[in-house]
């Protein structure tokens, strides 16, 4: 009986694995270029990039090989991404469906200059305080080249490409769009995720359109405060309040005391 249990078992986690390993169905979106930004209200920001080699070739026209079998040259993928406007902090490499990925985590002085940036050319960013709340733009262009820039590469029009922004403080409008051109709603409080199919990026096809109408614009309208200052300023108010209610109680009982000496007189 406990071997069979042990063999069921088993059997349910190579199941589970083969699922994994069958495609994004339990892993969620797989992108072959996605770019992820946590961003500051002053403008600094972390940048994560995470794509394929032959999408870095074909959108963004890096000069990669795109042989699967080539081992991922570091510390020139650091060199490529390394400029007076972003400071490589970390490079990963991986493989996925017989293409070589790369993981680049930058730190943006000022995400309003990166586009001076080659890697980052084809996206300008504006952040700037307007009517008592901060706005953020990023307009997107089109790709470095076409797929025909990486001949042999098994894309099979599935692939998606992410911008992902984790912004600083509560969102109060914003046009974050699905690959299917539906809202994508806003995740875990201030994360928004815009997703285009691989053949619409190279098509040059508008990821969003900002609030004025303008194509290629991704833009979200945000507090001036960050969260962490108001969380620190309620932190701050509850304890002032609880320091309060103590010495109030403390006053009571003393007070309670004095007048439980008063009210027995002098013996």
């Amino acid at each position: 009986m406990r071997f069979g249990m042990r063999a069921a078992l088993l059997a349910v986690c190579l199941a589970t694995a083969a699922s994994c390993g069958r495609g994004p169905a339990l892993l969620g979106p797989q992108y072959e270029y996605e770019e992820d930004l946590t961003l500051g209200l002053d403008g600094s920001a972390t940048l994560i990039v995470n794509a394929s080699i032959p999408a870095l070739i074909a959108l963004r026209g890096l000069p990669l090989s795109p042989d699967p079998k080539a081992r991922v040259d570091r510390d020139q993928i650091k060199q490529l991404y390394t400029s007076p406007y972003a400071e490589v902090l970390r490079v990963t490499t991986w493989s996925r469906r017989n293409r070589r990925f790369v993981g680049v985590r930058l730190r943006v002085h000022d995400i309003r200059t990166l586009s001076k940036a080659s890697p980052f050319s084809w996206a300008a960013c504006d952040l700037h305080p307007e009517d008592g709340h901060h706005v953020f733009r990023e307009t997107l262009g089109p790709a470095a080249s076409t797929p025909s820039a990486v001949p042999g590469v098994s894309w099979d029009g599935s692939e998606l490409v992410a911008f992902r922004l984790h912004l600083p403080s509560r969102i109060q409008w914003h046009n974050a769009r699905t690959y299917d051109d539906q809202p994508n709603p806003v995740q875990r409080g201030n994360i928004l995720t815009w997703q285009q199919r691989l053949t619409d990026r190279f098509a040059n096809r508008p990821i969003a359109y900002a609030e004025d109408k303008t194509p290629g614009v991704m833009e979200v309208r945000m507090d001036s405060q960050s969260i962490l200052y108001r969380t620190l300023w309620l932190f701050g108010l509850a304890f002032a309040a609880a320091v309060g209610v103590l010495a109030f109680l403390i006053w009571l009982t003393i007070r309670k005391g004095r007048d439980a000496e008063g009210d027995a007189g002098p013996s």
